[in-house]
């Protein structure tokens, strides 16, 4: 539950978030300031996280790099295709075949299992939609016999 705070901001730090709440429709100033003081909180206690907008709304990233998300589907993958790999192979693996550094690839593992629900959500969105994608490509296949 949330509770009332008073903070007292800079005025450029003012002007800065109400220009960000004109540019999003529907937010308050009030949910804004948390909702990036709890971001920037965040990316104290993960070095490396950031936080980006995109198609399936404000999601951890890797500086640099890509969501934390698809950091842990590859994890997921990897370690499905290969169980037998120890930890440094299955980051070695994962580093290799994304490019990220197996330092942010942990970073992206020490933040899933920080916020667990965060990303498991973001990891069952993107099953649906590539389980849609599937299906769109099977009714194409279909109609157009290819």
């Amino acid at each position: 539950m949330a509770s009332p705070r008073s903070i007292r901001f800079d005025n450029g730090v003012t002007e800065r978030l109400a220009s960000y709440v004109a540019r999003h429709p529907g937010r308050s100033s009030s949910s804004v300031a948390a909702q990036l003081v709890d971001e920037g909180l965040r990316a104290e206690e993960h070095p490396g996280v950031i936080f980006r907008d995109g198609p399936i709304g404000r999601r951890a990233t890797l500086v640099g790099g890509p969501d934390v998300w698809q950091v842990v589907q590859a994890l997921r993958s990897a370690r499905t295709a290969e169980p037998e790999l120890d930890e440094n192979a299955v980051l070695a693996l994962i580093s290799g075949n994304t490019g990220v550094a197996p330092r942010l690839v942990r970073t992206a593992v020490d933040y899933w299992a920080a916020y667990p629900l965060e990303i498991e959500a973001l990891l069952e969105h993107a099953d649906r939609a590539a389980a849609e994608r599937e299906r769109a490509n099977e009714r194409r296949r279909g109609l157009l016999g290819a």
